[in-house]
């Protein structure tokens, strides 16, 4: 597969790019609701919740964190993971404008 000329377009379009390529799993999409119906951080409830192996869950663990999508906290021997409010904040902005541009009468 050829590199991606990511110089070519915005910083917008590749920024919505990477945190919607982060979600474009249905583990990660689980792991995140999950998060989210936890309302807490968590530090390792997903293997029973999801019953995916624990190395699966870290390496979906670790591509929603590189997105910025997640944040993790060392506790103990633990890492705790919650969502970054920031970041979610910024994917519902992008998307929100991204669906909002969308004229219905252009065809």
């Amino acid at each position: 597969m050829g590199v991606t000329k990511t110089e070519i377009f915005t910083g917008e379009q590749n920024r919505l790019a990477v945190m919607l390529k982060a979600m474009a799993h249905p583990a990660r999409i689980a792991i995140l609701q999950q998060i989210i119906k936890a309302n807490a951080c968590i530090c390792g409830d997903l293997v029973d919740e999801l019953g995916l192996a624990q190395p699966t869950i870290s390496q979906h663990l670790k591509e929603l964190k590189t997105a910025g999508l997640i944040r993790g906290t060392i506790e103990g021997a633990s890492v705790c993971y919650c969502i970054n409010p920031d970041v979610w904040d910024e994917l519902k902005d992008q998307l929100d404008l991204f669906f909002n541009s969308y004229n219905p009468a252009c065809c």
